[in-house]
């Protein structure tokens, strides 16, 4: 396992999670690159409306994820995996068949909402697996998935560059093929059996909606993940309107985020083995998105080079918080579910995340745009806040899993 960071995993479950993370991941990256530009350009759907479906795509990923991550745990997890591969291929092909707006609204956030099913499942399986050293795994299949994005982004540069129909299709159907692909893996996976109908002690089917401990760590890790609208929104849109950094600049800072997961997200999460090292890791990701923020606003009325010096070093160091922010929030998430109910109460965890995505878009380009440098200062503080307030809800959250869970998963 400790060389996981530099090779595929030996034969057996963790290998097969892992091609099957790097198939749908793949598929990611064509769906993120062209869905904007394909529906607007190709399909003539006006851009209000292409961003009114991914609002509605936004809010069926989050219903998508509590209710997947519940039929996860009372019914043949794989199987709810391979059905919510086979909705995402299906719907990533009906993306040709599109001719107006009620179609896009008809596939896209069911291809969106497949795809978060995925990533949701496949770390829930990892948890039911049992895998040794889990947390080292699921840090290394986040470094997989960022690796399958870009090679997905790669893939469809030439539609994006050509800006052509046939080769927007083209990548369409590759990502397609890929879903289909990673459902056929799921077969070589080894047979999970499902928890019973009903959970033991009498306790509600729902009650990871009842955990109130467990929805502030929510809460609070949607806040945190504002920080991935940051690289995708914020900086590009501050780059382009507020510095004199050249525009090749953003796709550098992209550049440099994956380098730094992939290489070591692995590496940054071999510590954070339990409960309380989760917290600590939230702790510190909040100091790493202020500073980031910090020298964000300072690009501003610097010369180019001098900009360029500055915003690599703001994306490093939130490249940085982002590498203790997953490993905390996986930990946190997964350490203080019932392991009988670990799809339902990482389903809920997801909310966090779909809200950010949702939310987070428009909220910083206001304040990192419109506001300008006193709106980066204050999502670097917000983001510190809620950095600080984690390793307090994540001890509340673990001094009361006699009330609201059976007991912390291993």
């Amino acid at each position: 396992m400790s060389r996981l960071s530099v090779a595929l995993p030996p034969p057996g479950p963790q290998r097969m999670l892992t091609l099957i993370t790097a198939a749908s991941a793949v598929s990611s990256g064509i769906y993120l690159s062209t869905v904007v530009l394909y529906f607007t350009r190709i399909v003539r759907i006006s851009p209000i409306r292409v961003g009114v479906g991914l609002s509605i795509a936004g809010a069926a990923c989050v219903v998508g994820g509590v209710l997947v991550g519940k039929l996860s745990d009372r019914h043949d997890p794989l199987l709810v995996l391979r059905r919510s591969l086979i909705v995402a291929a299906l719907a990533t092909l009906g993306f040709l068949a599109v001719d107006g707006f009620a179609m896009y609204l008809l596939v896209v956030p069911a291809a969106a909402a497949g795809q978060a099913c995925v990533q949701l499942l496949t770390t829930a399986i990892i948890t039911k697996i049992g895998t040794d050293r889990a947390n080292e795994f699921r840090a290394y299949t986040r470094s997989v998935l960022n690796v399958g994005i870009a090679v997905g982004i790669g893939m469809s540069a030439l539609a994006v560059q050509f800006d052509s129909a046939l080769l927007y299709r083209a990548a369409i159907v590759v990502g397609a093929i890929f879903l289909a692909l990673a459902a056929l893996l799921v077969g070589r996976l080894p047979a999970l059996r499902p928890v019973d109908a009903e959970s033991p002690g009498g306790r509600s089917r729902w009650a990871a909606l009842r955990d109130r401990p467990y929805l502030a760590l929510t809460a609070l890790d949607g806040v945190l993940s504002l920080q991935y609208r940051v690289q995708s929104v914020a900086i590009p849109l501050w780059i382009i309107g507020a510095t004199t950094a050249p525009r090749w600049s953003i796709a550098t800072l992209d550049m440099l985020n994956i380098a730094i997961v992939v290489l070591f997200q692995v590496r940054a999460s071999r510590r954070v083995l339990d409960v309380p090292a989760a917290g600590a890791a939230l702790r510190r990701c909040g100091w790493a998105f202020l500073i980031a923020c910090v020298l964000f606003a300072s690009a501003r009325g610097h010369g180019g080079w001098i900009a360029v010096l500055i915003l690599v070093a703001g994306g490093a160091i939130l490249s940085v918080g982002e590498l203790w922010q997953t490993a905390g929030g996986f930990e946190a998430s997964n350490l203080l579910a019932p392991p009988q109910e670990i799809g339902a109460y990482l389903g809920v965890f997801s909310i966090g995340l779909r809200m950010a995505d949702t939310v987070g878009p428009a909220l910083l380009a206001w304040l990192c745009v419109d506001v300008g440098v006193v709106g980066w200062y204050i999502t670097g503080f917000v983001l510190l806040a809620a950095g600080l307030l984690s390793p307090l809800v994540v001890a509340w959250a673990e001094s009361t899993r006699d009330r609201y869970a059976l007991a912390p998963a291993s």
